[in-house]
């Protein structure tokens, strides 16, 4: 079976290796253009170290990349983490269409930060999505699913690399091994009763210490490693990354502790252990060590976003 891999960064690499080492008979690679002052996206590294035809096209909206898609003769596309709207008549030349992997139970949190929004919600489970695409945003039929955990302590770092990424190369796999054998799963999905989040931006990361602890300590999470959630002290800003909860009271936005194991702050409901920090552009480093450098001591106070 002829394939099109169609994809960027560590996924698409992680998808193109699988395909390699299992033997299969890729015809063509496709990433977005390679930006000026930017490193080569792994995926295209890839393609030119094992010699497989590599096409960067910075757009697939015009005749010339139709004719491009066509050319390849291919029987399938297989599209690994797609920034760049494909439209119809391009996802369809292949043969049998075109299927993607999208990391969310869709049509819950399709959009392109699903994995933070589950995590900032407080939910306990999450999964991917493999799907044939339409021109809807992450719509169309599904083909199949996979779920997992969401732990009470995991950041997006910690689900994304630790399970959405290997079970989504696997279920790219699977679902290649569906064509394969003829089987063209396309279950409809009643979007409807979904959800779309747009990106989770810095500006959504900031954190409210007047808000529930939980709440709190799930954004933090929901933002480490990127974008990393960040709150103001005495007019500097600091991002908050490795947080546990912790026992304790006080005021909203208030220093509880400063101890050798981070900066105890306090929330609505309880208080945050901060284990470690970045002050602006400087490198990250363990709370501690930005609290004696701050000369940070119990009952200063971090501003409150809602009183601003």
């Amino acid at each position: 079976m002829r394939i099109v891999v169609h994809g960027q960064q560590a996924f698409g690499k992680a998808v193109l290796e699988r395909l390699l080492e299992r033997g299969e008979d890729v015809v063509a690679v496709c990433c977005a253009p390679t930006k000026e002052g930017q490193p080569e996206d792994p995926l295209a590294e890839l393609a030119r170290e094992r010699g497989v035809p590599l096409y960067q096209p910075s757009s697939w909206k015009t005749p010339e990349a139709l004719e491009l898609m066509k050319s390849f003769d291919a029987d399938v596309c297989m599209m690994a983490y797609v920034l760049l709207f494909v439209p119809k008549d391009v996802r369809d030349a292949p043969r049998y269409g075109t299927f993607q992997y999208h990391p969310s139970l869709c049509p819950m949190h399709r959009g392109p930060s699903s994995i933070n929004w589950p995590i900032a919600m407080g939910e306990k489970r999450t999964g991917l999505t493999i799907f044939w695409p339409d021109d809807g945003l992450d719509e169309g039929p599904i083909m199949l699913q996979k779920t997992c955990e969401i732990g009470p302590d995991e950041t997006i770092g910690d689900v994304y690399f630790n399970k959405l990424f290997p079970m989504g190369v696997d279920a790219m796999m699977e679902g290649l091994d569906l064509v394969k054998a003829g089987i063209i799963l396309k279950h409809s999905q009643d979007l409807a009763a979904g959800s779309y989040e747009g990106w989770f931006k810095k500006e959504i990361a900031r954190i409210d210490w007047s808000k529930p602890v939980d709440e709190v300590y799930n954004l933090i999470r929901a933002a480490n490693p990127a974008p990393g959630a960040w709150t103001e002290i005495d007019g500097q800003r600091l991002d908050i990354f490795d947080v546990a909860k912790s026992d304790g009271s006080g005021e909203p936005g208030e220093v509880v502790e400063v101890s050798k194991e981070g900066i105890t702050i306090a929330a609505q409901g309880g208080t945050i252990l901060v284990k470690r920090v970045r002050a602006g552009k400087a490198p990250k480093v363990a709370a501690s060590e930005f609290a004696e450098t701050a000369g940070l001591k119990a009952g200063n106070r971090f501003t409150l976003q809602a009183a601003e």
